[in-house]
């Protein structure tokens, strides 16, 4: 059986019985000098977002929506040895040569021997610029024995990104944001380069600050601008906050300045008050806008759940700051009112808004006591400046390094390590 590696990336892993453990983040192979690549085992991602290593002779079935193994898998954090490499993560996009041609490697395909070894066989690359040996299209996909290809071992200035990018295509920024805290700072720059602004903006959102700080560094100024322009404006305002403020005013200065605004307002707050944790983009519509267009603004793809959750009504503008702040219509009673009746008419009047001043503890317990996602934030004039999200009010409740912790992940069957080394904690995976 031959399996193309990017193709098991996101691939949910069960153990006999049926209970999903993890999903599929990468292979482990070795490289040989003469020999095909031998593949050790698979990384498997476990929740929260720890990475372990699964031998590959615990897999007992591969599929196209499965992989399922047997016996125990060692729930200890996964590192990488000196002789090892990651297939997807360091292997993909590789300038490699058949026949005297430079061609990019697009896949990586395993099989399994005689003897029960899994071992990489097959490369699929795409030819580049034009050269002696293959004479075929330029573009073409060729599938290539694995004795046919040189260069792996070959250090390169400039790999590219794109087919590691695709095999995580569908994947959330936060899982992809895991991927790139695991690779090296040459591919992880590379990986950055490859994104677009948007897609990079949502993946930084999700990393430790000085991972957010060490990819920002390797972008010229432009495109650290724009990638901070696409980022929600408070998770962009706690980035800069970060920064040299020389350099943080600089990059504000290269932003357009209706993003900039915003940023520069979310940055007069302290750090942990409701204005400092705020979304300055909730969901704001004036009272005679229908029930209709409200559902409307809160089911488009680019808003969280939390900011969803509820329509904030106020007199225009109703870009924040607003004009006079009237009330807040939660989606539930949007979804029990006629279409055509006027927004105004579904406010909760019961639920007083917070200041901007508030402290986190504060904050915390008032989104407690009434039982809410978000609270809106209202200043001293009555216009609403922003909202906080319960995501925002637990990224400040977290230890600042909870991004980088490798906690205990839960489930049945797990035993502390009993030597150093590659010893279990482990889940047992049966049969």
């Amino acid at each position: 059986m031959r399996i193309f590696v990017a193709r098991l990336a996101g691939t949910p892993v069960f153990d006999p019985a049926g209970d999903q453990i993890g999903r599929i983040r990468d292979i482990v192979v070795s490289m040989r000098p003469n020999d095909p690549p031998r593949v050790h085992g698979l990384v498997v991602e476990v929740q929260p977002r720890r990475r372990v290593f699964l031998p590959i002779t615990r897999v007992r079935n591969i599929e196209a929506d499965a992989v399922i193994f047997t016996g125990s898998i060692n729930l200890r954090r996964f590192e990488k040895h000196a002789s090892e490499s990651l297939a997807i993560g360091e292997l993909l996009d590789l300038t490699v040569e058949i026949a005297d041609e430079k061609v990019t490697v697009l896949d990586l395909a395993m099989e399994q021997g005689r003897t029960g070894e899994w071992l990489i066989t097959k490369v699929a690359v795409l030819r580049g610029a034009p050269g002696r040996g293959l004479r075929r299209r330029r573009g073409e996909t060729l599938i290539a024995d694995w004795s046919d290809v040189t260069g792996f071992g070959s250090v390169q200035k400039d790999q590219g990104a794109a087919n590691l990018l695709a095999a995580f295509e569908e994947t959330r920024p936060a899982d992809l944001a895991n991927a790139l805290r695991h690779l090296p700072d040459k591919r992880r720059a590379e990986v950055a380069a490859a994104l677009d602004d948007d897609r990079l903006a949502d993946v930084l959102e999700e990393l430790p600050e000085r991972d957010q700080i060490g990819i920002l560094s390797r972008l010229d100024a432009e495109r650290a601008a724009d990638v901070l322009a696409a980022m929600d404006p408070d998770d962009a305002a706690d980035l800069l906050q970060d920064l040299p403020s020389a350099q943080a005013e600089a990059l504000l200065g290269r932003m357009e300045p209706r993003e900039a605004a915003p940023v520069r307002r979310l940055l007069t707050y302290a750090e942990n008050t409701a204005g400092g944790m705020m979304t300055s983009e909730p969901v704001v519509l004036p009272p005679h806008a229908t029930i209709a267009e409200a559902l409307a603004e809160i089911r488009r793809q680019n808003i969280t759940p939390a900011v969803a959750a509820q329509v904030y009504v106020a007199r225009p503008p109703i870009q924040t700051p607003t004009g006079k702040y009237l009330g807040v219509a939660h989606f539930q009673r949007l979804l029990r009112e006629p279409p055509s009746t006027l927004l105004g008419g579904a406010i909760d009047s019961s639920i007083d808004p917070i200041r901007p001043d508030l402290p986190l503890h504060g904050v915390t317990s008032y989104l407690a006591t009434y039982n809410l996602v978000a609270a809106p934030v209202v200043d001293e004039m009555g216009r609403l400046v922003g909202a906080v999200t319960v995501d925002d009010v637990l990224d400040h409740l977290l230890p600042p390094d909870w991004r980088e912790r490798d906690e205990q992940p839960p489930g049945a069957g797990i035993s502390p390590p009993s030597t150093p080394g590659s010893g279990p904690p482990e889940v047992n995976g049966g049969g």
